[in-house]
């Protein structure tokens, strides 16, 4: 199934929806095409494009979202999924101050690590086993990179999402 970027009337990207529900919105007049892709979706006498972005015909005022949910979707979108430490493909999560020694399950205590990295470590801080962290890691700012996370980043999507997509699709 396609999905397509919905954006709110003042172009500001506001959540990603199936191609179909994309559509409806368009025949509702609740929204108007921006981008569409090269296929169609057809009925007995007319065709339709199947949308790709689509901008609300009325503003949507969106309540104000405090933090980014900390799970492990996210940390491995935060960190590109790739080990923290070594750069690997991040298969877990490590706490950077061992919850043992007491650090916390928060955003700047948690970074995705692969096997070797987090086995070796264990329950020690990274100092004490010579690893030495990429990127101190920190709570996301902007909801944008996690709705691209989901899924996959489209080309015609980039204008729309700025430069927080950027980083998180690297």
């Amino acid at each position: 199934m396609t999905r397509a970027l919905v954006l709110n009337a003042t172009f500001e990207p506001l959540s990603i929806v199936p191609s179909r529900r994309a559509l409806m919105l368009l025949l509702d007049e609740k929204a108007e095409l921006i981008h569409s892709t090269e296929r169609h979706f057809r009925a007995a006498r007319v065709a339709f494009p199947e949308p790709s972005v689509v901008r609300l015909a009325r503003y949507v005022r969106v309540p104000y979202q405090s933090r980014v949910a900390l799970n492990r979707r996210a940390v491995f979108a935060r960190d590109g999924h790739r080990c923290q430490y070594c750069g690997a493909a991040a298969e877990n999560i490590d706490h950077v101050v061992p919850r043992s020694r007491g650090g916390t399950h928060t955003w700047d205590n948690v970074v995705a690590a692969c096997r070797r990295c987090n086995t070796r470590k264990e329950d020690r801080l990274v100092h004490e086993v010579g690893l030495t962290l990429r990127r101190a890691p920190a709570q996301p700012r902007e909801r944008v990179w996690f709705l691209v996370a989901t899924g996959g980043l489209r080309p015609d999507w980039e204008p729309y999402l700025g430069s927080a997509s950027l980083s998180a699709s690297a």
